[in-house]
């Protein structure tokens, strides 16, 4: 399988196997009508599999979507065909509408305008919370 050098673009690297078709989805890059790869179950020496995001063009990504759905990613930035950033993605602390409260006495349920925000409670287990209601993020 031959996949073309990035000239300008994103690379995510070590997604865990299996969770680069959620990032796909909660970061909208079915949306961009550039070039998007997405390598699933690529062999790995550190993790033995995972799956890569590359993405033919410099966009804004959701930092914290990434960190929420699986820490420990690297993004890398591409220039001119050179790495010129490389961040890794931990947990954040707090998440804003990347996913949305369950609980249908939340107040977010009845003003829909109002933000989904959830905060991080447990850092191992990683588990977070509503702000408003305090119910557990599925």
């Amino acid at each position: 399988m031959i996949i073309g050098a990035i000239e300008n673009g994103l690379v995510l690297d070590h997604i865990t196997a299996g969770r680069g078709m959620e990032l796909y989805r909660i970061l909208g890059l079915d949306t961009l009508d550039c070039e998007v790869a997405l390598i699933k179950n690529a062999q790995s020496v550190k993790m033995g599999r995972k799956d890569i995001i590359k993405v033919d063009r410099l966009i804004d990504v959701n930092l914290d979507a990434i960190g929420y759905v699986d820490p420990g990613i690297t993004v890398n930035v591409i220039q001119d065909g050179k790495l010129v950033e490389r961040k890794h993605i931990a947990k954040p602390d707090t998440i804003t509408n990347v996913i949305k409260c369950k609980n249908p006495r939340c107040i977010t349920t009845v003003e829909q305008e109002i933000p989904h925000v959830f905060k991080l409670v447990d850092r191992d287990a990683g588990v977070y919370r509503c702000i408003y209601c305090e119910s557990k993020a599925k």
